[in-house]
């Protein structure tokens, strides 16, 4: 079924601990993404469901599978902690893609490792539920992630801290697909020892894998920095442009490759607002929405102390040179924003000079308290009234003001401005705006009923987010926001 790979098990063995799976009793089967199979190469032809649930469980190990924990650091909400690592994921290997992508394939709840601290190294069944859906939704959505292979129960009951049952709930497993699980934390955790030769073992493997094209630069630990930060800050933008809140974003869940990493207490807000927190945990709003631009350059200045022993960089002028850096970079983080922005507003090559139309109509987003996904759609739908020159009323829930009224008329402007017409900003605007996005409500409702062994609005949710772009008039209740009694107000990592 795999033709297994594994590359990082050549690097020293401090890197990682072998380790086998044991948290599966008697799994069953949720889900087997064939796209997904299908992408990789995967051969599943012959292998019954059972079959499938041993296998991605862990009960059933392939040949050629090497299954280990990688060992990682990590700040977690700004405080250091030295020695964190996997401590209920469990890498089976790598393959090889149909494109030549070298791919991780890793099991969350597979068991406890070394390096689980005293928790049970299992996961309970809702994250992996939550996992799935909203990484796959992401995919979906053209921004770089993580990617759900399998899902399955793993037949037995997880102790956790809830109101469920007595705090006993059903225990889960995922298949995670990854670039690589390299993270921020996986360097820290040499550089804090002063282990700068693993840090140049790392930082060399790393290159190989994910930035083969700055192999035969000048600096090349500095030019690896640079490409690590630009994809995070992208990757950042994106987010932010449908929505997206990652909920911790702490060094250790800040993948190399520049992908979503890790989906804990993330959601996708429905009214817009600047400060939104659903984390259960960020009682000080570190992760907030709005603040995740200047998190990520935290992170990577976090890369940054890792990678200056091995830079060759004289020490009088790391500051001086770092300075620079972040300079340009908080610039381009700018950039990016305005870019992915732009294109929801169906500007063209949008640029910094843009940020103040943009704002304003964030602005105004908030003051109305009106929902962040849906009203781009409704103001394509004005845009769409205007340039057909007809009276007829359209129904959308943008409210008219003074404020309203001022954006529209710059909005307008500045499009008018452009070398395209207005159909192309039309076709711009439906290609960059989501008519569905794994509303956390609609999330939690599928939780709530893989607990109870039903898993139909999981499968539905996965067959809507799979084509957001595309209309599907069976599904229209899935783009509403939450009514009153709906509304999730905080999630939690749950693992």
């Amino acid at each position: 079924m795999f033709n297994f790979d594994n590359s990082y098990t050549t690097l020293a063995e401090d890197f990682y601990q072998a380790i086998m799976p044991s948290s599966a009793v008697a799994p069953q089967l949720i889900a087997f993404n064939t796209r997904l199979a299908n992408e990789l190469g995967i051969d599943y032809d012959g292998i019954d469901e059972q079959s499938l649930a041993n296998i991605f469980s862990g009960k059933t190990i392939l040949p050629g599978s090497k299954p280990i924990s990688q060992a990682y650091a990590g700040h977690q909400f700004g405080n250091f902690v030295p020695s964190l690592g996997d401590g209920r994921a469990i890498l089976l290997g790598e393959i090889i893609t149909p494109k030549g992508l070298r791919v991780d394939v890793q099991l969350k709840g597979a068991g406890k490792t070394p390096f689980s601290r005293g928790g049970d190294g299992r996961s309970a069944l809702g994250p992996v539920i939550r996992e799935y859906i909203v990484s796959e939704a992401m995919h979906a959505l053209n921004i770089p992630t993580t990617r759900a292979l399998a899902a399955v129960t793993s037949g037995e009951q997880v102790y956790r801290d809830n109101s469920y049952q007595n705090n006993l709930v059903p225990g889960g497993i995922l298949t995670r697909i990854a670039s690589s699980h390299i993270r921020v934390g996986t360097f820290e955790y040499f550089a804090s020892r002063q282990e700068y030769a693993n840090v140049k073992q790392l930082a060399d493997y790393a290159i190989k894998r994910h930035y083969p094209e700055l192999l035969g630069q000048e600096n090349i630990y500095l030019a690896f920095f640079r490409a690590v930060a630009k994809r995070k800050l992208s990757l950042v933008a994106k987010w932010m442009s449908v929505g997206f809140i990652h909920g911790v974003m702490n060094t250790d869940n800040n993948s190399i490759s520049g992908e979503t990493l890790d989906f804990g207490p993330c959601a996708f807000m429905d009214q817009f607002s600047e400060q939104k927190v659903f984390s259960s945990i960020d009682r000080n709003s570190r992760y907030a929405y709005s603040n995740q631009a200047n998190i990520a350059l935290w992170n990577i200045s976090s890369l940054a102390n890792c990678l200056v022993p091995i830079m060759g960089i004289e020490p009088d002028d790391v500051s001086a040179l770092f300075d620079q850096e972040f300079e340009i970079l908080s610039d381009y983080s700018k950039t990016v924003w305005a870019q992915a922005m732009g294109n929801k507003l169906g500007i063209f090559s949008a640029t910094q000079e843009d940020l103040g139309l943009i704002n304003n109509w964030l602005h105004y987003l908030e003051n109305e308290n009106l929902d962040f996904t849906n009203s781009f759609h409704d103001l394509a739908a004005v845009l769409h009234q205007n340039s057909a020159q007809t009276d007829d009323k359209i129904n959308t829930k943008l409210k008219t003001s003074k404020e309203f009224e001022q954006f529209l008329s710059a909005w307008k402007n500045r499009l008018q401005q452009q070398s395209q017409d207005i159909e192309a900003s039309e076709s711009l605007m439906q290609q960059h705006n989501p008519l569905f996005i794994p509303r956390n409500h609609q999330v939690e409702k599928a939780i709530v009923q893989a607990m109870e062994g039903n898993y139909k609005h999981f499968h539905r949710l996965n067959h809507v987010l799979g084509t957001p772009f595309t209309e599907q008039e069976a599904h229209q209740d899935l783009k509403a926001p939450p009514k009153e009694d709906e509304i999730v107000q905080q999630t939690f990592c749950g693992t």
